[in-house]
């Protein structure tokens, strides 16, 4: 087995820009994962491993992992090495680089009766991962990002998406090509706006329903309050007159959720 114990060694070189930058993962498709669990999820999701570097200072390869060594490139690194790729203490010293997928909206496999979460140019990864958690516990169909403004496997995403970036189906687009796809599977259009809405419990969401969201700061762009079937909002009881765009996006899911009996 190769062995690592320089964090100078080029290949931790490398590794370190592929954390770093967007434009090296998509120049080699590929990108870090660390932590088993996370491991696991992606490779359910059909993740393909490159390489997994393990510190047996820190970890164990598990046998649960379901690849066969000759799939891989296995690597033992040492606990400095580790520390210099690792973004968290209390993973179990492992770190795979994963092949990257095609995020298109033509991929997605939709059920007759989809539930889809739209999130339009979310700019911090911490919401975006929080989204995805929501998405993976209310058990959606899938996550599309709109005009994305972050890269889909920027290491923070899939850090405080604790693996569930794995455990949905994604895909990006335009606003334009979002809106024309939902459309052209007759998918109903929720757009979350304070312009022309109506509380969001008093819509029907038990149909093939995409429920949209904006950034805080901004809100959706015109052009899906002007192409949504319905705008909808979730009313405000306090001073402010808008929350963060992960519980906004939790509040819609699981109404959405209510009036499907949870299916």
């Amino acid at each position: 087995m190769k062995q690592i114990t320089s964090v100078q060694n080029p290949l931790i070189k490398s590794l370190v820009q592929l954390q770093e930058k967007a434009k090296i993962r998509k120049q080699t498709g590929t990108f870090l994962v660390e932590g088993q669990r996370e491991i696991e999820f992606a490779l359910k999701g059909g993740y393909e491993v490159d390489t997994i570097l393990i510190c047996y200072e820190l970890g164990q390869l598990s046998e649960n992992l379901n690849i066969r060594k000759s799939e891989y490139q296995l690597i033992e690194i040492s606990k400095d090495v580790y520390q210099k790729l690792a973004y968290r203490d209390t993973t179990e010293g492992i770190i795979a680089v994963l092949k990257t997928k095609s995020l298109a909206l033509s991929n997605l496999k939709l059920s007759k009766n989809p539930l889809i979460l739209v999130g339009e140019s979310i700019e911090k990864p911490g919401n975006i991962g929080a989204i995805l958690r929501t998405a993976d516990a209310a058990n959606i169909d899938a996550v599309i990002i709109a005009n994305p403004k972050s890269d889909v496997y920027n290491p923070n995403i899939v850090r405080s998406s604790v693996g569930c970036l794995f455990t949905r189906q994604i895909a990006v687009g335009t606003t334009e090509e979002v809106i024309a796809y939902l459309k052209s599977n007759n998918i109903n259009i929720y757009s979350a706006t304070l312009q022309d809405a109506t509380p969001y419990h008093s819509e029907n969401f038990a149909t093939p329903t995409a429920l949209v969201v904006g950034t805080e700061a901004t809100g959706l762009s015109e052009k899906w309050r002007s192409e949504s079937t319905q705008n909808i909002i979730i009313p405000m009881q306090g001073v402010i007159d808008s929350m963060n765009v992960s519980v906004a996006a939790a509040i819609l899911l699981f109404e959405a959720k209510r009036q499907r009996q949870f299916q």
